[in-house]
């Protein structure tokens, strides 16, 4: 699962990695830690506008959605259900980039997981990274009011996340930068189940 990621890093970092621009400015905020709870906007992108940075909101409210109390449980989105799952169909081919400098997961150290150690996991050398997102437009029938969202599509844990995540054994998909393009552009999702990145984690 993920619930919890951080995007520290400043706008022109951003824009150089990703080689777009961030569309509206004002919104952009770096932030140590996003709880996904909050369902706070973050920047993503899209891939109907590649070279925008955008900021919407974590949690998919799916189009059809009668309001929005549907987002606390569409913050992850898993791989081997996308198509079956209402919520997360009709977005499979709505595909964005999640940006993220870390995410943060919590060890169970007893079997009730009445203890646990947080982690703060990325990538060496606290790079950049995307996770694989979907995500929805959605009109509020009470104001109208348009809201861009999504949810981070996880899969089976690997071998680290295994030790870290040892409760649900699960973790977001992250892409490569290989890779980016071809999750934006439609490929098969199964294409990205258990793909492995090298990661590392910091106890906290």
């Amino acid at each position: 699962m993920c619930f919890h990621s951080r995007q520290s890093k400043n706008a022109r970092a951003l824009e150089k990695r990703f080689r777009a621009n961030i569309e509206q400015p004002e919104l952009f905020e770096p932030s140590g830690h996003y709880n996904g709870f909050a369902f706070p906007q973050t920047p993503v992108v899209a891939h109907d506008h590649p070279g925008l940075i955008r900021h919407f909101h974590w949690g998919l409210i799916p189009f059809w959605a009668k309001d929005e109390g549907i987002r606390q449980y569409t913050l992850n989105a898993k791989i081997e259900t996308l198509h079956k799952k209402p919520s997360f169909r009709q977005a499979v081919k709505n595909r964005c980039l999640v940006i993220a400098d870390g995410f943060y997961e919590w060890q169970w150290l007893d079997p009730k997981g009445r203890q646990k150690q947080k982690h703060l996991v990325g990538l060496p050398g606290d790079e950049l990274f995307a996770f694989a997102g979907l995500w929805s437009e959605w009109a509020s029938p009470a104001t109208g009011e348009v809201v861009h969202s999504y949810s981070i599509v996880t899969t089976e844990a690997n071998e680290l996340m295994s030790r870290i995540h040892n409760s649900k054994k699960r973790m977001p998909v992250i892409l490569t930068r290989d890779n980016e393009q071809d999750w934006l552009e439609g490929a098969d999702v199964a294409d990205f189940a258990g793909v492995d990145v090298a990661l590392q984690a910091e106890p906290l």
